[in-house]
């Protein structure tokens, strides 16, 4: 029976995706995001117990050696996220695919679809596989919003994904690795090989000059797709918020309207029909 780590179920967003949807995010990240809002998000809990003693409200406690979490006695003041060594969160459930189908099912027939984010759930593929599955059976649409940097294009589970929201978050290597301590190779064969296959839901960059690349990253995804995509799929360019943000971007200022207005000329002059700035 497959399970996952869930951080949490949104029923009802309008944020992620066309319509109202209702948004899983997994716990766990394979690359670390300076300018990330949720970091509490990238790691799974390590046990250590140092968030137990601080729990103002005793939502947590230890059972067999693990922190287990009291969902109903949690008054979601975040005190544990906060104090945590590991910069992770205690607040995970461990559910099976027909726990999180349950869940989602009773949110028809307001919801369109489910969008299932993180974290970073292209780590769960086989999971998410079932699962989209189960929701194609009853008439609801699938997306991944993703950072990109887990092949996609040739696994099974884009024969059941209506769609991915691609994070594409910079465009030299030194830039991306930079922000992330990774490499974008992968990025942009998901990049190519997706839109070549129509996939692309929404692509993205979260801006933030000295650190993000983004003219360069405009530039190097209207050479990598399709004309097709740089013509109807929604170009998003997000204007960096210090909102959550942990380390050395958490007091950076966000970029002014002007600069983000200069980028979103360059990605009209580039072929994109659908920009938008966040």
């Amino acid at each position: 029976m497959l399970k996952a780590p869930i951080n949490k179920i949104i029923d009802h967003s309008l944020v992620d995706g066309i319509g109202n949807r209702s948004a899983i995010f997994f716990q766990g990240c394979n690359i670390s995001c300076k300018y990330c809002h949720n970091p509490e998000t990238q790691k799974l809990c390590n046990h250590c117990q140092f968030c137990v003693a601080k729990c103002p409200v005793g939502a947590l406690m230890v059972v067999e050696g693990q922190v287990a979490w009291d969902s109903w006695a949690c008054i979601k003041c975040d005190t544990c996220i906060h104090v945590c060594p590991n910069d992770s969160s205690p607040k995970v459930t461990e559910m099976t695919v027909d726990e999180v189908f349950d869940r989602i099912a009773k949110n028809l027939p307001f919801i369109r679809g489910i969008t299932v984010s993180g974290g970073e759930c292209s780590l769960y593929t086989p999971f998410l596989q079932e699962l989209f599955g189960k929701c194609k059976s009853i008439g609801i649409t699938c997306l991944m919003d993703c950072n990109g940097t887990i092949p996609l294009w040739n696994n099974p589970v884009m024969e059941v994904c209506d769609g991915i929201m691609l994070d594409v978050k910079a465009w030299s290597d030194q830039c991306f690795r930079n922000l992330t301590g990774a490499d974008n190779e992968v990025v942009k064969q998901n990049l190519r090989q997706l839109s070549n296959r129509n996939k692309l839901e929404e692509l993205r960059i979260v801006c933030l000059e000295d650190y993000v690349d983004a003219e360069d990253t405009i530039k190097g995804i209207a050479d990598y797709v399709s004309e097709q995509t740089r013509e109807n799929v929604l170009l998003k360019l997000i204007r960096f918020r210090h909102f959550g943000v942990k380390g050395e971007l958490k007091e950076a200022a966000s970029p002014t309207y002007e600069y983000m207005e200069k980028l979103k000329q360059i990605a009209l002059e580039n072929g994109f029909g659908n920009v938008r700035i966040v």
